[in-house]
């Protein structure tokens, strides 16, 4: 199992001002692995972004990821 969570909170902590307070997790259920990003509340807007399109753009790439590995791999903001 590839550890999607290392990537994720690689892009993550770039985008942030406060990279201290990134965490990120990452669970598997039923063959599905899901990577759940904690921010702190200051930073929620830059990781979702306008339209939601930083969020969506994180997905492609943990989805791109796991292509190789054919894992289902779903990005979960938690708030």
């Amino acid at each position: 199992m590839v550890d999607y969570a290392d990537l994720v909170k690689t892009i993550v902590t770039r985008l942030v001002t406060k990279p201290e307070d990134v965490e990120v997790k990452q669970e598997v259920a039923d063959g599905k692995v899901t990577v759940s990003i904690k921010v702190n509340p200051e930073d929620m807007g830059r990781v979702i972004g306008k339209a939601g399109a930083t969020i969506k753009s994180i997905r492609v790439i943990a989805k791109a990821a796991a292509i190789k590995s054919k894992d289902k791999v779903d990005v979960v903001v938690e708030e």
